[in-house]
């Protein structure tokens, strides 16, 4: 039995047995090191350090601090009293409303949980006020949650580019098309949903007044003005995502302290704590994951999966569904940063091959994890939703199964249809 063999029995065997996945990636790697492997042990403190001394992860524990402000400083809120003048007397307007909250928000936090937090907080005890069941407000805010990996700036799609040497730039822009066809998506299911069953329209909104409307808009723009800030600075080439997840947090100090005054030494302190615990629990995956990732490729695991592939189709399409296939079911067992981290060394290499586009298949890879957000047992949007409604995750996790079959749908749609995802880098020339 060679190295990479125990390597990966041991990897399923932890897995199995419920070790935290930064614990599984190290001590699966140092079983195979110790028994089997005749590498020096110095690779260990190498690759660990090699992981973590990355520039671009400094964007990741910034944007979810600007994220965290954001919410305690009343900028989310705002943008939701905002839309829910605009779909709030609709069948489900509640409901779509948490979705469209969850696309701008998505363009703040850049977390899929923290998504789902930061608007279900605010909206999953509107919406059971208003008449919708436990079941459907929850479900509506999981679902929501899922664009907040997908519409820059992503986390997930941070770690893609580290790991695969692949514009972020270029993989933010590739975002947006797929993004918003996730959304529409999402918005016409929870419509249908709500209009199946006569629920949704808030009778307490006075008739829709364009001139009422724009007052509005204006009281509460620098608000509104937030995503157009942070993405602006990156596409106009003023800022990097890094620089632009500093520009975030000074946004949101100014919005949340100067102009809405809502934010205090005590939310300040709470938003920075927050950042530094998701920073920590990063930090640990990826210097992990970069350790397990370099006894992979020594091991020649990229180039034998590579020959398992090809050696049943050639073609591009069917051994990205063979992928996605995978990451569905792994999605059920792994957290999506966890998930990219031990799979991208592997899958790039791979899909470059049979003349697939790094940043197509980036997205690709994002949408498929977006599902897995909603799978249980891991599910974790399914989790921080039932907490919040106060019903079983197992109710939830029914009620997301007509947006896990339009999010199933939607993910076919990139794979087979590249454009959707190139269109804009082609356009702004991040090739």
């Amino acid at each position: 039995m060679d190295t990479l063999s125990i390597l990966l029995i041991s990897l399923v065997v932890l897995l199995l047995f419920g070790v935290p996945v930064y614990m599984v990636l190290i001590s699966s790697t140092m079983i195979s090191l110790f028994v089997f492997s005749s590498l020096p042990l110095t690779v260990i403190h190498n690759a660990l350090f090699e992981g973590l001394n990355s520039f671009p992860l400094l964007a990741i524990p910034c944007f979810v601090v600007a994220g965290t402000l954001m919410e305690q400083g009343g900028v989310t809120g705002q943008i939701i009293d905002v839309v829910k003048m605009l779909v709030g007397r609709m069948y489900g307007g509640l409901g779509i409303t948490t979705i469209m909250a969850c696309t701008f928000f998505a363009a703040i936090s850049g977390s899929g949980p923290g998504t789902v937090a930061a608007v279900g907080t605010l909206l999953i005890p509107s919406m059971l006020r208003q008449g919708y069941s436990p079941q459907y407000a929850a479900s509506v805010s999981s679902s929501g949650g899922t664009v907040g990996i997908l519409i820059p700036p992503s986390n997930p799609l941070i770690i893609y580019g580290i790991i695969g040497n692949v514009s972020i730039t270029g993989l933010f822009t590739a975002g947006f098309i797929p993004g918003f066809i996730v959304a529409f998506a999402l918005i016409l299911t929870a419509w249908s949903l709500a209009k199946r069953d006569k629920v949704g329209i808030d009778v307490g909104l006075p008739p829709f007044s364009a001139v009422i409307f724009l007052k509005i808009c204006f009281r509460k723009i620098f608000s509104l003005l937030t995503p157009f800030i942070i993405l602006g600075s990156i596409y106009s080439g003023i800022c990097t995502p890094v620089e632009a997840s500093i520009v975030a947090i000074i946004w949101s100090l100014f919005v949340g302290g100067v102009i809405n005054r809502a934010l205090n030494a005590k939310k300040i302190y709470a938003a920075l704590l927050e950042g530094a615990m998701l920073c920590g629990v990063v930090l640990l995956i990826v210097g992990a994951s970069t350790l397990f990732g370099k006894i992979l490729t020594i091991e020649q695991a990229p180039q034998r999966l590579a020959n398992i592939f090809l050696s049943i189709s050639q073609d591009k399409y069917v051994i990205l569904l063979l992928i996605q296939t995978m990451l569905f079911l792994l999605g059920m067992f792994l957290e999506t940063l966890a998930t990219l981290i031990i799979l991208v060394p592997v899958l790039l290499p791979v899909v470059i091959h049979v003349g697939v586009d790094p940043i197509h298949f980036g997205i690709i890879l994002v949408v498929s994890n977006e599902i897995a957000l909603l799978t249980p047992p891991l599910g974790v949007n399914l989790f921080v939703s039932s907490r919040i409604a106060n019903i079983p995750v197992e109710k939830v996790a029914v009620g997301v199964l007509p947006y896990i079959i339009v999010l199933l749908f939607c993910s076919l749609l990139i794979t087979f249809v590249p454009q959707i995802s190139l269109f804009l880098p082609h356009f702004f020339g991040y090739f």
